[in-house]
């Protein structure tokens, strides 16, 4: 039976200072910059008849075991309808119509998410 076998060199030093700087927070004050940067991305590219979607991005920061996230939020809601999520999608109209979505949210965070991951990348690799 063929076998496989793994040669390294080298050692973790680098992992493992960029985990204990996760463990001293440096994550959660980095999750809170881009919860900010993209509330803010959000606002500024949520299509506008009033302004009271744009005006009601926020965001909230998950934490668990093995886990962290941000989850951006926006409450502008008529009824039990979320207006940030039909502007993004479509929705029906009263007489029967349809009033298509709009990708404004993926172009939006995206820019957000390649700072954040281009930022952790770094900090792993120059630790």
């Amino acid at each position: 039976m063929p076998s496989v076998t793994i040669k390294y060199t080298g050692d973790y030093t680098k992992t493992k200072n960029w985990l204990q700087k996760m463990k001293s927070n440096w994550l959660m004050r980095h999750l809170d910059k881009y919860g900010k940067e993209g509330a803010a991305a959000l606002a500024s590219a949520t299509p506008r008849n009033t302004g009271a979607t744009a005006a009601s991005w926020s965001y909230v920061i998950e934490s668990g075991p093995g886990f962290s996230r941000i989850v951006w939020t926006n409450n502008n809601t008529n009824g039990p309808v979320n207006i940030a999520l039909i502007l993004q999608q479509g929705h029906g109209t009263r007489n029967g119509g349809y009033v298509q979505g709009r990708d404004y949210i993926n172009p939006a965070i995206r820019p957000i998410f390649d700072k954040l991951a281009d930022e952790a990348w770094k900090e792993v690799t120059e630790s």
